[in-house]
């Protein structure tokens, strides 16, 4: 798992057809406490917002935190970090 901070919302109307109703977040991930300026595109399960701290899951095990694990996606929000 990683941590980031919610950037930006992403808007997209047309998408494969298991992707309709995700909702898209741009994410900048950290490493040892400080940001990367690296950014992921990740499903947001949990229902989190701009500017809030996160934890991720990526690669192909990140299907699995969805209700439905067929659906393609690489990097998925699994958390919102209260503190830390």
């Amino acid at each position: 798992m990683l941590r980031g901070i919610i950037r930006d919302n992403i808007v997209s109307t047309r998408k494969q057809e298991s992707l309709v109703g995700a909702k898209f977040m741009e994410v900048e991930i950290m490493q040892n406490g400080k940001l990367t300026g690296q950014f992921v595109v990740a499903i947001d399960s949990v229902g989190a917002g701009i500017g809030e701290t996160v934890l991720l899951t990526l690669g192909s095990s990140a299907r699995l935190a969805l209700t439905t694990p067929d659906i393609p996606t690489d990097a998925v929000i699994v958390g919102i970090v209260d503190e830390r």
